[in-house]
């Protein structure tokens, strides 16, 4: 039922993808589904629907004049944190730059999450587009802020501290000895190896795309819409 819905939904949003400002327009011709089409041959575990709805959401906040970049991060929350459900997309040339395991926010479900939130202190993770920011040094070393660019999704994110940062608790060897990855507090943790290079590729202005099909988020997201 879920994979009907999200179909529709990006039926129907597709009707409405015209008319584009080509100055902010990422796929050429304005085709959606070729490009999600491309980018599901780079990632072949990368559901296509979601490709879909990562696109679609991508270029309304390119309209918008974000992301000057072209990169976009899939994370897909229905899949398992035992399996690589981040990928990281070069739009200019559709390559996948990254495919990495990325763990959720403690509160959010065990090996599988099942609920999300935006309320502080909630220790879930949160769905929507986020656009990325500038780095640091905290308590996780090297590290990436985020703004949540859907209020009542991922509004409070920056507020929150959701960042993505480097867990030891990311990694093959926890997920075969846990039957899980260790959870964060809502940020995308990665792998230590991973962080660095995918933080450097991200940075400064990129989108990000969470994803999972709960019904009102998608119903309701302006970016969906």
């Amino acid at each position: 039922m879920a994979k009907l819905k999200i179909k529709a939904n990006f039926l129907g949003l597709a009707l409405a993808f015209t008319g584009i400002n080509p100055a902010h327009a990422t796929i050429e011709l304005g085709d959606i589904a070729k490009q999600a089409k491309a980018l599901s041959k780079e990632a072949p575990d990368l559901n296509p629907d979601v490709a879909k709805l990562s696109l679609m959401a991508y270029n309304k906040a390119r309209q918008q004049g974000l992301d000057g970049q072209q990169v976009l991060t899939i994370v897909d929350y229905s899949k398992p944190s035992t399996e690589p459900r981040m990928w990281v997309f070069d739009l200019k040339t559709n390559r996948l730059l990254f495919k990495e395991l990325v763990a959720h926010g403690s509160n959010s479900g065990d090996n599988i999450p099942t609920s999300f939130s935006d309320n502080p202190s909630s220790h879930k993770s949160s769905l929507g587009l986020f656009v990325t920011k500038d780095t640091y040094i905290g308590h996780h070393g090297y590290s990436l802020r985020l703004a949540g660019l859907e209020p009542g999704y991922n509004g409070t994110a920056e507020s929150r501290d959701v960042v993505i940062h480097a867990a030891n608790y990311v990694s093959e060897d926890f997920a075969k000895t846990h039957g899980r990855l260790g959870r964060s507090w809502g940020c995308f943790a990665l792998n230590p190896q991973a962080a660095q290079p995918v933080i450097n590729k991200i940075k400064d202005g990129t989108l990000i795309f969470a994803y999972y099909p709960d019904q009102k988020w998608l119903s309701h997201s302006n970016y969906l819409t």
